[in-house]
């Protein structure tokens, strides 16, 4: 009888509804965004409190420091803005961030060199397979999963400052 008992637990245990886990909450319009090099984390705001924290973002190539020259593959650190989002980006949709502001400019001039440009927050190339490429791969952008990306478009308006910090 135990063992018709226990059976019978079992067969209901496996028929019993799998709980998924919840989605999470979308995430609307945010007012801020900070990124964390060495954590490799990016937090959204709005009306500063966190709403959501990405965590895994992969850097630029050479993620210590801020970014100084064209092809140094740094991300840069400071308070930019979105200023633009490119939905034909070569990764799965891409916002920009302000990098170079002036003082970035001067700097590099002085040197003699340019400061590069185009750093944006992106997803996975093109044609690759749901997930990320582990590890610090970009030239200075900023990677998030496509899944991310899609969350952060809808989130992000254009002017939307953003502080990077080491």
């Amino acid at each position: 009888m135990r063992q018709l008992a226990l059976l019978l637990f079992l067969f209901l245990a496996a028929c019993a509804p799998v709980e998924r886990a919840p989605e999470p909450e979308p995430l609307g319009i945010v007012d801020f965004i900070a990124v964390d090099k060495s954590d490799r984390t990016l937090t959204v705001y709005r009306s500063g409190r966190a709403i959501r924290t990405f965590s895994g973002i992969a850097l630029g190539d050479s993620p210590e420091g801020h970014k100084r020259f064209e092809g140094d593959e740094r991300t840069p650190e400071g308070r930019y803005v979105i200023d633009t989002r490119n939905p034909d980006s070569a990764y799965h949709l891409s916002l920009r961030i302000s990098y170079p502001n002036a003082r970035d400019r001067a700097f590099a001039e002085g040197q003699g060199l340019s400061p590069g440009g185009d750093i944006f927050i992106h997803g996975q190339p093109n044609g690759l397979p749901a997930g990320r490429i582990p590890g610090d791969w970009t030239d200075g952008c900023i990677a998030v999963s496509n899944d991310e990306i899609e969350e952060l478009w809808a989130a992000v308006p254009d002017g939307t400052p953003i502080e990077i910090t080491p």
